[in-house]
């Protein structure tokens, strides 16, 4: 019997190749030279020409990238920023204090007045008369007391008939006196130098005690009325010095503190404060808004560092030096602040290099890569 060669070609199984394969890479590679590229033989024995060895490990990683400015001394001003406004220093609303007709008005709205000056008259026509019959009845009181003292001298009159003439004279006098108060209250006088406002009443009209006939203010000095937070207080004095400025007005003016309010405002828990200013041009208006800008003291050579360095915490405030190419915490202690700087009471030295950009990155001992800041060499200058 002739059997037909079989069709089937019979192969090793694939677990007994694969340690041949690797057994005669490993030889291919240890025949390498020391300058022929050991990952491109490999490749090409494994039939992976078009792929390339994994990558050998990096160098040291970059820092994260931070933004740092240096400290600085630099003069400060210990300053408290508010608002106020102003007030004259006298003010009052004109009114009379008889009721009668108006017969006279006696000055130009807006103009200025000088004390005691009479502005208004309400007709008196009345008391006057009263005050004549007043003035007969008192000089007949006279004539009839000098006539009883010579009679009671001559012992003709009695000590009681004399004392009834003296005291009818007494009576008579202090009605004259009286009516002649009720006259000067018929007139409405300046009580103090001032420009008077708008009137409210014409001639003919028929004045009350309580109705309002212009307003009378003196605006030189002016006063300045504004309030700083509670825990300015202990250091609130007389004779402090104020700057402020007024919308509509060129430049700045100053003021001088002359009263503090005792207490505290339980509501806004500030101290009300009440300063004095100069207005001989009469720039400054009563009513106006005042920006209110009082100097508790100067530095010459405060430590600030930029707002933004500081990281607040629940028990301190830190900063981020860069020490060596790292990020190191620092616990400082701040003190005064400005719209974009801080001052730095403890905790810094001069020239040191914090770090402003970035800071939600950083960690402690962090490795940093300074990106941008201000040079150590002007840390001793005011920016």
């Amino acid at each position: 019997m002739v059997f037909a060669p079989s069709s089937v070609s019979h192969r090793p199984p694939r677990s007994r190749l694969l340690p041949l394969t690797l057994a005669v890479s490993l030889s291919a590679l240890a025949a390498c030279g020391p300058d022929e590229d050991p990952s491109r033989d490999l490749a090409a024995l494994t039939g992976r020409a078009g792929e390339t060895a994994p990558a050998g490990p990096r160098g040291p990683a970059a820092g994260i990238p931070v933004e740092v400015a240096a400290a600085v001394t630099e003069p400060l001003e210990d300053t408290v920023v508010t608002t106020g406004e102003l007030l004259a220093s006298e003010e009052v609303r004109l009114r009379s204090e008889a009721s009668g007709r108006v017969t006279g008005i006696f000055f130009e709205e807006g103009s200025r007045v000088a004390s005691g000056r009479r502005l208004v008259k309400i007709n008196d026509a009345e008391l006057k008369a009263e005050l004549e019959r007043a003035k007969l009845q008192r000089d007949l009181a006279v004539t009839r007391n000098k006539r009883a003292e010579k009679l009671y001298a001559g012992g003709v009159l009695s000590e009681e008939g004399s004392d009834e003439a003296a005291n009818r004279l007494s009576v008579l006098q202090a009605e004259v006196e009286l009516i002649q108060a009720r006259i000067a209250e018929t007139e409405v006088r300046a009580p103090f130098s001032g420009v008077i406002g708008l009137r409210e009443v014409s001639v003919g009209s028929y004045l009350t005690p309580g109705t309002p006939i212009a307003g009378l203010q003196r605006l030189d000095p002016v006063k300045i009325d504004f309030s700083v937070p509670e825990k300015y207080a202990p250091r609130l004095a007389a004779g402090d010095r104020i700057e402020f400025t007024v919308a509509g007005v060129q430049g700045s003016f100053q003021g001088d503190v002359y009263a503090v309010e005792p207490r505290i405002d339980p509501e806004t828990r500030t101290v009300p404060v009440r300063a004095r200013a100069a207005n001989p041009d009469g720039l400054l208006v009563p009513g106006a808004f005042a920006k209110v800008r009082w100097i508790l003291g100067r530095k010459n050579d405060a430590l600030m560092v930029p707002s933004r360095a500081l990281v607040p915490g629940l028990e301190e405030t830190r900063v981020y030096v860069v020490e060596d190419g790292k990020a190191q915490p620092r616990a400082v202690e701040t003190g005064v602040r400005t719209d974009t700087r801080v001052e730095i009471l403890a905790g810094l030295e001069a020239g040191e290099q914090v770090i402003v950009g970035g800071l939600q990155l950083v960690q402690a001992g962090a490795a940093v890569s300074v990106a941008g800041g201000t040079p150590p060499a002007q840390a001793s200058r005011a920016p």
